[in-house]
């Protein structure tokens, strides 16, 4: 007892799944602290200990932030596995908040005063451990009542584990009255270890050192191509995005952790600009673009909005993967900007390197 983690972990690193990570091992006592005393709970597990006077009071939970592709849904799926409860759920964070938003419209039907308490008490009715996914908030309605909602829950007495991309001070950064949120952030502190992953690796961009990257033509064998580094990437589970810029949403169908997957015309199709494509950056460090086509003066439009989102994905550091009908060099051979889409070529060439987007 006390170092199954860490075994499982250097077990892990001898099968050569991963790589040894000294910012990850740093995570691995913590979280051995929850899975102790998940495994000391009274037999029976998570639900009924509750009832047992004697069941040992719960340990803080926490709150793992760091990059995208250090490591951090890795370590959770890890730990989650390892906990023995039956009374367990992982969960990405925007599903959850959508479940409780629902379960309380449900609640006020019954025109019932306060809509989050039966909500709240419904779930730590049947979880010890809430594991969460990508914690954010960016809007208001979740701004407003997750700090309720996580009251009510380690009041409880339920465990929460949450990854994040920002530490608990940069929560609902510019998000509208969060004076009002900044209690939550306090308590957060207060009741989560708060606990940064430094890694210097980007794991998702060492995945793919080496892999081919730029496929053409957009045919059949490209998509296959593209369909099994998404495969490698994110186990072909998807989550969705949603980007919120300028009270605007922009919706991305497929992503997880920070790897996403588009169509040209869902990116360069629409009036999408500088500010939609920096939002982007900030929440994607891989991104798989598909069937770009060739570009002249018949889809204008579309080939300046390529052009603006290379240089955002250029500047950003992104990892791009995409599928075209030509090469660099002759996707723009004739037009108003062929002469500037020189220099998007080029770069196209330059992110396709195998260290490309490392520091």
């Amino acid at each position: 007892m006390g170092h199954v983690m860490q075994d499982i972990y250097a077990a892990q690193v001898a099968d050569g799944v991963i790589s040894d990570d000294p910012a990850q091992r740093g995570v691995l006592p913590l979280l051995e602290n929850i899975r102790v005393h998940f495994a000391n709970l009274p037999e029976g597990g998570g639900l009924l200990a509750s009832l047992f006077s004697k069941a040992p009071q719960p340990p803080k939970g926490i709150y793992i932030w760091g990059g995208v592709g250090r490591g951090k849904s890795f370590l959770m799926d890890m730990f989650f596995d390892a906990v023995p409860t039956e009374g367990k759920r992982r969960v990405h964070f925007h599903a959850f908040m959508q479940e409780i938003h629902s379960g309380m419209n449900e609640v006020r039907r019954t025109g019932a005063d306060d809509a989050l308490k039966p909500v709240a008490d419904r779930v730590a009715d049947d979880v010890r451990l809430l594991c969460f996914d990508e914690m954010q908030i960016t809007d208001i309605t979740d701004a407003m009542i997750v700090g309720r909602l996580f009251e009510a829950l380690i009041g409880a007495g339920v465990v929460i584990v949450t990854t994040s991309n920002r530490t608990p001070d940069d929560l609902y950064k510019d998000g509208l009255n969060r004076q009002l949120f900044l209690p939550f952030i306090d308590f957060l502190k207060e009741r989560l270890v708060v606990h940064e992953l430094t890694s210097q690796t980007d794991y998702r961009k060492e995945k793919l050192s080496g892999s081919d990257v730029y496929f053409h033509p957009a045919n059949a064998a490209a998509r296959d191509a593209i369909d099994s580094i998404w495969q490698e990437l994110t186990g072909g589970v998807t989550q969705g995005l949603v980007l919120h810029v300028k009270g605007r949403e922009i919706v991305l169908s497929d992503h997880l952790n920070g790897v996403a997957r588009a169509p040209f015309w869902e990116l360069c199709g629409k009036p999408l600009g500088a500010a939609d494509y920096l939002s982007l950056v900030q929440n994607v460090r891989v991104l798989l673009l598909e069937d770009v086509p060739r570009l002249s003066r018949s889809n204008f439009n579309e080939a300046r909005r390529f052009v603006t989102l290379i240089d955002t994905l250029y500047e950003g550091k992104v990892r791009l993967i995409m599928s075209a009908a030509d090469i660099p060099e002759r996707l723009y051979v004739e037009g108003e900007g062929s002469f500037e889409f020189e220099r998007t070529a080029s770069r196209l060439r330059e992110m396709q390197g195998a260290d490309w987007g490392k520091e």
